[in-house]
Formats: C-alpha cells, structure tokens, sequence
C-alpha cells in the first residue's frame, strides 16, 4: 500500500507542485502590504547577529571579551574558496541557477515525506536555510515551508547571490554557541579561517548538518566521520584528486579551543558602565533625561538609552580603555589578602598625569556579572566630602590659612547641632587641627561662614551623580547625604587636588568598530578649579593628616602622600581618599548589608587598602 501510495503521489507531485507556485505567486501579487513588511524585514539582517565586543587595555592589548555568541563575520572574497565550495556542494550545487527554492528538490521532499508520513525540512536551498535563521524557526509544518518559500524569494530579490552567501556563511550554527565559519575557525582552532587547511575548514563544514550531533568537544569522531564524507564530496566534484582526498582524511585534526578572555573583570564592567554614560552624552540622551519634566518620560528616555546601547554592543565594538593590567592585578591580589569572610571594599585609583581609571577594585573575589563596589556601592561618605566643600571652598573664598584659628566647641545652626567624635568640645584650635583630627563642629561652622550655597555650588563642580537638591544642607559637610557617592565619583573629585585642576576621570580612551572607525571618544576639558594657594594649603593638610592624624597608618615610598578619612554613623562605613604623586584612590570599606564594623576600626584596613592602591 505504501508503494502505491508512492507512485500515485509521483504522478501527481509535478501538478501539485505548481499549483503551489501558482498560489504563492497570487500571493505576492495581492498581499501588498504583507510584502512591504516581508521587505522592511529583510531590509534589517544585521540586528539579530550578536557581535562579540572586546575591550583592551592602555598597551592595545584585549583582557575582557563579552558576548551571548562568538562571530567573527567575513565578506565573501575573505572567505577561502574551498570553504564556499564545501557548502555549495553538500548543500545546494543549483545555488547559482535557482530562484531561492528548487521546484524538483521539494517535489522530491513531499514524496519523501507522504511515504514516511513525516513532516521533514527535506529540499531546502541556501536561500530557505538563511530565511530560517533569520526570520522564521524549525517548526516543521507545511503552512511554515509555504511561509519560507515566499521569504526565500523575496530575499532572492533584495540580495545577490554573493551577498546570500556570505550571510549564509556568517550565520550557520557550530555549537558551543559559536556563528559563522569564521567565528568557528578561531573557537575551535584560534586561528582564522585563512590560515586552515583543507581538512580543518572540511571538520568545521561537518558541524551545521547537526550540531548537537557534531559537536566537536563532546562528538569528536561525529565530527570526523562527516568530514571525510564531505572530502569525499570534493573529490566527487573533482576539486580534490582522490589522492588528494586520502591525504586530507588522513591530516590529523588537533583542537585549539579559545577561551573566554574575561581579565579583570571588575574593571571591564565599570568600562561597560561608562559605555553607556559616553553614548548618552554624545547622543543628547542625557540632556534629555536631565531636562525631562516628568517621571514618566525621564523613564521613557533612558529606556531609549538601554536599547540603543544594546544595539552597539550587539552590533560589536572595540573599547580602548585605560586599564593598567600589572597595577589592576597587582591591587586585586593585595586587597584580597587584606580583607576576610564576607567584608567588602570598592576601590577606584587614578593616574594623575593623565586622569585615566587605571585600576578598579570591585569587591572581594569579584568574579564577572556581580555587584561591583567601586561604582554600585552608594554609600555615605563621611568626612570625605570636608575638604570638598568646606575647607578649600573657604581658603578659595577668604584669606584664612591653615594656621587661622577656629572655635571647635558647640555650635548649633537652627535645630542642626553636630557633635565632634565622642562628643568632644574643643576651644580656639588651628583649622590644621581641625582637619588633622577630622572635627566636626568648625567644619559646619566654616561653612556656614562662607555660606552653604557656596560651599555646595563647589561640590556640584565633579561629578557626584546621586546629589538631589535636598542636599544643600549643613549635614552634607559632614557626609550625611540623601543618596550617597561612589568610589569613582570620590577619586575623581580628590584628582583636584593633584595641582588644582580637574577633568573627569574616565576608563574609556575611545570606542570604535570592528573595522576601526572611531565611533565614541571623550572630549574632556581641562579646568582649573582650584587657585594655586587653595591646591597648596589642601595639600599640605591632607599630607598632615597621614603625618599625624586620623590617617597615620598609611605608608608609602612615594615623595607625597595626602589622605582624608571618613566614618559613617555606627561605624557602618570606613572610608579614605587620598594621593600620591602619582595615583589618587579612594576605598570604601563595609558589608553590603550594613551593620557596626566598630570592633574593627583600629585594624585600620582601608588605610592598608589606600597604601596599596597609591603605591
């Protein structure tokens, strides 16, 4: 019955197979409007290839690759023919002649399969296979072959042969989560595909037919079974002599598999952070936010931000940063000896020649997609902030020096009556004093005395990115914010005290494609935010306080070190800032859930933490 079955569909299979075609071509006739959507998606292929995005540091070496896929895409004249040849030949030797199906390939398919009862691919040309991938999905139903016909000739339309092909050869899938033969050439051997022989392009060529199946790490002799059958093909075609053949079956085939490059992995999500920063800023987005008038739509905006940065990363790009990878690994290994159990530090350090992030410690064995301290971890800082918006504003203001004196006793400002460290009362003191012992009242008292907005107009000159208007207060003097700051955002700041100068520090150099065009770079200014006399006084006292304050247990080699130090409420915080003359850092110390650390405040470890970063 079976084979009678067979020979009658034969006999109607040519009739039925054009009265199909006469169908689809009705189709594309009267369905305009389904055309055009068919064309506006054909239109946009390169939107769904997640291209890899590398990172190098300041030498132009790469340390950090991210991606969901691994391609590297070639155009056709990149790829070596023998690789093109193996395709053609045991997937689709009519390529060049057909419309983007073959009318004799399917009617052989719909035999094949009423026989079996099956709903099999069976038949399917190049064209159809990159329709697959790119629009539709496996599911095997004779409503979605009709669907992929009309793509695939559509697409036949819009694209050439050549153009086809090389999508083609971009987009076929070799396990591993790996797209493209080129991609494939430098997964599995590290090497491009220029540079394979004949019988390693034929192994990877053996892996699309079924790459579960064929998967090279799991199904080492599937693979190679497959790849002398294809040889064979080649022979078959007269491409290779059989001689030639023999000799390529018998090359042993030796694996290379890439690693994931993902080198400090704390300072490429701060890099990955600052992508997005620079794209806002250099699309407008920012302003935008900045300028939204309701919630809503500052949502709105940065939702557009999201996805627009998600389109470059998806589309690949190369991020030249500044990282200093001996420094970065150096830190990283030094800070994790210090710290134990589950305490936690962020820490960001600077060069201060030329303002670049060289180093970010993002918490204690940081390891790729967590919580990253230097940036994330918004915390109060403390006495950090003094000399921001206290002690240089008021030597920038008036003619006080270090050596003026100040009342260091009780001082109430309305309800608001800050309290020294262990509610200590001082007299008439040197502001020397002050700072070196970090006291709290002639800090609000100096403040008020050059007037708070002045004092907070100082501090909106860096770039705090959590300040709220509810900020300009007396409290904010002593740390106490609304939101908090960042390690980044508190080095970046301290980098005017280098010579009283200040551009924002950045991680990022430039960002440009994989062909090298510059698409994104920095173009910071230089500002002097500080007279010579402020940069000098402030340096002299920040030096005072690791001689002989609250920051003594510092130690370094380096002819000038300056530092300030900061402790939250209940000891929840331990922070300190400082310099050297050649790095500026600043390390937060904590829990991520906080809770009173005062049992460790005379172990002094974020004085440990900035000694080494300012080394």
């Amino acid at each position: 019955m079976r084979k009678l079955m067979g020979i009658l569909t034969i006999l109607l299979c040519g009739g039925l197979v054009w009265y199909i075609t006469e169908q689809l071509f009705g189709e594309w006739y009267v369905a305009q409007e389904r055309e055009e959507k068919i064309q506006a998606s054909i239109e946009l292929p390169e939107i769904h290839n997640a291209i890899p995005v590398t990172l190098f540091d300041e030498n132009n070496n790469p340390f950090y690759e991210t991606y969901a896929e691994w391609r590297v895409p070639l155009q056709l004249e990149e790829t070596p023919l023998i690789a093109q040849q193996l395709v053609l030949l045991s997937e689709d030797v009519g390529f060049y002649d057909h419309i983007g199906f073959d009318v004799s390939a399917i009617a052989r398919a719909f035999v094949a399969n009423s026989g079996s009862g099956a709903k099999g691919q069976g038949g399917s040309t190049i064209t159809q296979q990159l329709v697959r991938m790119r629009y539709l999905n496996e599911e095997k139903t004779y409503e979605r072959k009709v669907l992929e016909l009309f793509y695939a000739y559509e697409l036949e339309k819009v694209l050439t042969k050549e153009q086809i092909l090389t999508a083609y050869l971009n987009e076929m899938y070799y396990s591993n989560q790996v797209y493209g033969i080129g991609g494939a050439a430098t997964y599995y051997f590290q090497r491009p595909i220029q540079q394979l022989t004949t019988a390693e392009v034929a192994f990877l060529a053996a892996i699309p037919n079924n790459p579960s199946h064929y998967n090279p790490l799991i199904h080492f002799d599937n693979t190679k079974a497959r790849q002398e059958m294809l040889i064979d093909v080649l022979a078959k075609h007269n491409v290779l002599s059989l001689e030639q053949a023999e000799a390529e079956k018998a090359q042993v085939i030796t694996l290379n598999v890439k690693p994931k490059l993902e080198k400090a992995p704390a300072y490429a999500s701060y890099a990955l952070h600052e992508f997005t920063q620079l794209v806002g800023a250099k699309e407008n987005y920012t302003e935008r936010i900045r300028k939204a008038k309701t919630e809503d739509s500052k949502l709105a905006i940065e939702k557009q931000l999201d996805e627009r940065v998600h389109y470059l990363l998806q589309s690949g790009v190369n991020i030249q940063t500044n990282l200093r990878p001996d420094k970065q690994a150096r830190d990283e290994a030094a800070i994790n000896r210090v710290l134990g159990g589950d305490l936690q530090s962020g820490v960001t350090t600077i060069d201060n020649t030329t303002r670049g992030i060289v180093s970010i410690y993002g918490g204690n064995q940081y390891a790729p997609t967590q919580f990253n301290r230097a940036y994330q971890a918004v915390r109060q800082p403390g006495s950090t902030l003094k000399p921001l918006m206290v002690y240089a504003p008021l030597f920038e203001t008036t003619s006080y020096t270090p050596q003026s004196y100040v009342n260091a006793g009780r001082y109430c400002i309305g309800n608001y009556c800050p309290r020294n460290y262990g509610n200590a009362v001082y007299g008439e003191v040197p502001i020397m004093t002050a700072f070196r012992y970090s006291y709290n009242t002639p800090a609000v008292r100096l403040l008020n005395t050059i007037g708070l907005s002045t004092g907070y107009q100082y501090l909106q000159q860096f770039n705090f990115k959590h300040l709220v208007p509810q900020d300009e207060n007396f409290a904010t003097a002593l740390g106490g914010l609304t939101v908090g700051i960042s390690t980044d955002e508190l080095a970046d700041a301290y980098t005017s005290f280098i010579d009283g100068s200040y551009m924002p520090a950045r991680a990022i150099r430039q960002v440009t494609d994989t062909a090298g065009n510059v698409l994104y770079k920095w173009d910071d200014k230089l500002d002097y935010v500080w007279s010579g006399r402020t940069t000098r006084y402030m340096r002299q006292m920040l030096a005072d306080v690791v001689n002989n304050g609250t920051a003594k247990k510092v130690y370094t080699n380096t002819s000038y070190v300056g530092a300030k130090t900061g402790t939250t409420n209940d000891y929840k915080d331990f922070w300190i800032a400082g310099l050297s003359d050649r790095y500026t850092s600043a390390v937060w110390l904590g829990y991520d859930t906080p809770r009173n650390m005062e049992w460790l405040e005379k172990k002094y470890l974020h004085h440990h933490i900035l000694s080494i970063t300012i080394e």
